[in-house]
């Protein structure tokens, strides 16, 4: 009898052992191949070098009720190639017949992050890597989607550069939320008719008015609109058509950089 019961007690623990080795083991499992749960919820694995002074392609996601995003970001760095704190976010939009990808081959991007500057360029709806919207062909929703998409990549008070066609969002973003950028450079942007001497006068945003010597359709018709604003100063590229920023890189670069050392 006493046989029989210590057997029977010794199978109870066979039994206990097997079935709490078998609950534990999904967790030991977890825990040998990933983050645990509380590491992932808050961000938490192996901490990651310094980001390098070097363009980043990112896509944003989903924006509540609009088509997502794709930008380019290049971030500064100091010699050793470690992440400083940018002195300013500088927001690069694109003309009709480029993308995102023109500011990097330009070497815009790469010059401002050596300057200490952390530009972001995007793609707009229906170019380069973002999808159209027929949402986005009103003024109301292209003002709210640039707002939507700098608060969701972290952007505070930028500078906006703005050539040919992205006047028809920086233009209508710049007389209703002005307040938002520390700086404008419209590049003989579209959409400038479309407004009053006195809307222009109320903004008091830093603006550098870009056009091209030679472009004497968008490139004279806004300049003589924008001139209305009172705090503006004129970069005029001799001998470069619409496009000036492509036809003349250097003076337009020249003329950035030189406008961004004078901006608080």
């Amino acid at each position: 009898m006493n046989f029989l019961r210590n057997r029977l007690a010794v199978l109870v623990l066979v039994f206990l052992a097997t079935l709490l080795l078998y609950l534990l083991l999904p967790s030991l499992r977890q825990s040998s191949t990933e983050p645990s749960l509380e590491a992932r919820r808050i961000g938490l694995t192996v901490p990651l070098p310094p980001l390098p002074a070097v363009n980043v392609s990112i896509r944003t996601g989903q924006i509540p009720g609009d088509p997502p995003l794709f930008f380019r970001e290049a971030l500064p760095a100091d010699g050793a190639g470690r992440q400083i704190l940018p002195r300013l976010q500088v927001v690069l939009l694109h003309g009709q017949a480029f993308t995102s990808q023109t500011w990097e081959e330009l070497g815009t991007m790469a010059l401002l992050a050596a300057n200490g500057y952390q530009a972001i360029a995007v793609d707009l709806p229906g170019y380069g890597k973002s999808p159209d919207s027929e949402a986005l062909k009103n003024e109301p929703n292209r003002v709210a989607l640039l707002s939507r998409f700098m608060e969701s990549v972290g952007v505070g008070a930028a500078v906006l550069v703005s050539p040919s066609m992205s006047g028809q969002y920086s233009i209508p973003f710049l007389m209703k939320n002005h307040a938002q950028l520390r700086g404008f450079i419209p590049i003989a942007p579209a959409g400038t008719r479309s407004y009053t001497p006195q809307q222009y006068q109320n903004v008091q945003t830093p603006t550098l008015i870009v056009f091209g010597a030679q472009d004497t359709n968008m490139g004279a018709q806004s300049h003589k609109n924008l001139i209305q604003l009172p705090n503006h100063t004129v970069l005029k590229i001799e001998g470069a058509g619409h496009p000036c920023y492509v036809d003349k890189p250097r003076e337009f670069h020249q003329g950035l950089i030189d406008f961004l050392g004078k901006l608080k």
